[in-house]
């Protein structure tokens, strides 16, 4: 039998140098700095620090820009065939429902704050057997152990937590008497907390009692053959996990002890002692109080001199502790920059886009994986049940059925990208995708996925695919009315032309979408009956002509002419896009002109 309670100890001991940088971060961010430095604040009411906690500001302000759900599109989605286009279409939309049924629109903020904080973000998955469907935890670090092979996979995943032992005793009552030691010396009280270890491996996933000798409270086999954990972990040269302040946590504190000591200075001088001069025999004190004396002016306060170093190493901690956490003044409204070109907030602001951009390509790897993931549990556990799902894909609203063994059916890859023009403003970053996609470097689709917005693209471009021909239809619409002057001058009669005008415009008021509308309207007569068709009873005399016989006259209909209608009055469309931004300037600002061109079609 495993024993997983030496496993996890010994797992636990590799990384307890981890475990005390973690510790103390986390005391830190609390506002707990005299325990990580004991000695350092004085007892009482400066016990604490008294300056903004930077390294928390800037660890909040990480995690919001770090913590956004990215774009997920399922493996398979070919420019080129629609087939698997419609398929991956369909796996992409199951993915935003996993992400949207296991909240990682707010989980993923905790998540990229975990990240930076400790080096490392865990998402686990788990089979939801209640609502049939796989589940994306994100995990705290804290408590968290792991062992991965040379090529990254995960072998062992282990979570450290507590609980009461009576809560315990009362999910596992046939354990209770084990779990609280009753009828042994020194039993256990059930309102004190015990450790709980949740182990996963390739095999199984078990939870034990490090404190009882390793006994497992449960213990599940697993089912899809690997361990259902995806880990971003931030590079190292040791291999360690650190977060972005590991470093700066001294510097932190000297600060604080500075500001405490500047602020013991200025209470000292307020209450120094007072010089009087020799003739003075009785002090008055209170407000509008009077001192009489030949010398008022050697009546002061004793002074005390704050030497101006320590304001300048004020300033200087206060640099060292930014540039340690990477978080430029602008961040904080602080900026020295120009206002009107931007530039300058902009090489401020370069370092901290920087690791923003590899933060999400970290923890965007790790969501591929975690999906993938996802896939494998709902076509495992899952694989024949009927699911009956809605929510939202690119800001587009769905709602559909699937079925795990049909619609994934082994197909688990997904891609996840946060966009090419992630890190560049939303008017470069269109710039740059007109100015590539005017030179045939990208396509439309590849554009779409990469737009720093969320976006359905395969919807999207249907959408635009139905707007378009909706228009082309206005247009052929528009052109058949232009025509009615020309052909009333021409001596034709334009009675057939303007019924189906007002047939369509009879259906657009009745709500008929216009693709309908105009179905309808130039719809082509129906056929005359065949002869097979006629009467039995009528009779037919041979010797008078038939009249229906040679082509059809129609005095009414427009005569035909090879002759090409001239539409000066059709109103042309707004220019392209790509002819409004023209590109970029020597400065790198984008360079916007538009200019109208009338064309007469030939």
């Amino acid at each position: 039998m495993t024993n997983y309670a030496q496993k996890f100890s010994a797992l636990r001991l590799r990384n307890s140098e981890r475990d005390k940088r973690m510790r103390e971060v986390a005391l830190v961010r609390g506002g707990h700095a005299n325990q990580v430095f004991p000695g350092l604040f004085p007892e009482g009411a400066w016990s604490r620090p008294i300056i903004a906690n930077l390294i928390d500001v800037a660890a909040k302000d990480y995690s919001e820009q770090v913590g956004v759900l990215p774009t997920v599109t399922a493996a398979g989605d070919s420019a080129v065939n629609d087939s698997s286009r419609s398929k991956a279409d369909r796996r992409t939309k199951i993915a935003s429902y996993y992400m949207a049924a296991s909240k990682m629109g707010t989980s993923l903020i905790s998540g990229a704050d975990q990240f930076g904080s400790y080096g490392f973000l865990t998402f686990r998955v788990e089979p939801n057997m209640n609502e049939s469907r796989p589940h994306i935890h994100v995990e705290p670090s804290n408590g968290s152990y792991f062992d991965v092979d040379r090529f990254g996979n995960v072998l062992v995943y282990a979570t450290l937590f507590q609980r009461k032992a009576g809560d315990l005793a009362a999910l596992f009552p046939e354990l209770a008497d084990k779990i609280l030691k009753k009828g042994m010396f020194g039993a256990t009280d059930e309102s004190s907390h015990m450790e709980v270890v949740r182990w996963y491996d390739k095999n199984a996933t078990v939870l034990f009692l490090p404190s009882r000798d390793g006994m497992v409270l449960a213990q599940t086999k697993n089912l899809i053959g690997r361990v259902p954990v995806a880990i971003a972990r931030k590079p190292s040269l040791d291999g360690e996990s650190r977060g972005n302040y590991d470093d700066v946590l001294s510097v932190f504190a000297a600060k604080a002890r500075l500001a405490v000591l500047t602020m013991e200075a200025v209470q000292k001088s307020v209450e120094a002692p007072l010089a009087l001069p020799q003739d003075v025999t009785r002090l008055n004190i209170g407000p509008d109080a009077i001192i009489r004396s030949n010398s008022p002016e050697k009546i002061r306060r004793v002074p005390l001199d704050v030497p101006q170093f320590a304001f300048a190493q004020n300033n200087n901690l206060g640099d060292e502790l930014r540039l340690g956490t990477r978080f430029p003044q602008s961040r904080a409204g602080q900026a020295d920059g120009s206002i009107v070109t931007g530039q300058g907030v902009k090489a401020l602001e370069s370092a901290f886009d920087s690791q923003v951009k590899t933060a999400q390509g970290i923890i965007g790897e790790a969501i591929a994986d975690a999906i993938s993931i996802a896939y494998t549990v709902d076509d495992v556990y899952f694989a024949n049940v009927k699911h009956v799902v809605s929510g939202g894909s690119g800001g587009v609203p769905f709602k559909f059925e699937y079925t795990p063994s049909k619609d994934i059916n082994g197909n688990y890859g997904v891609t996840v990208e946060y966009g090419l023009m992630a890190g560049l403003d939303p008017n470069r970053a269109l710039v740059f995708a007109l100015q590539a996609r005017g030179d045939k470097l990208l396509s439309r689709g590849f554009v779409r996925r990469n737009l720093p917005i969320s976006l359905n693209a395969s919807e999207e471009e249907s959408a635009i695919d139905m707007e378009e021909m909706r228009d082309s239809l206005k247009a052929g619409v528009a052109s058949l009315a232009a025509a009615i002057p020309q052909m009333a001058s021409q001596g034709q009669d334009p009675t057939a032309i303007i019924e189906k005008m007002a047939r369509v415009i009879a259906e657009r008021k009745k709500g008929t979408p216009l693709e309908e509308a105009v179905a309808r309207a130039f719809a082509p007569p129906k056929p005359p009956p065949t002869p097979e068709q006629a009467t039995p009873n009528t009779s037919i005399d041979p010797n008078v002509p038939d009249v229906g016989a040679g082509p059809a006259s129609a005095p009414d209909a427009p005569a035909p002419t090879n002759e090409p209608v001239q539409n000066e009055a059709l109103p042309q469309g707004p220019p392209a896009m790509q002819q409004l931004l023209a590109g970029l300037s020597g400065s790198g600002e984008a360079n916007l002109a538009s200019r109208v061109v009338r064309q007469v079609p030939a």
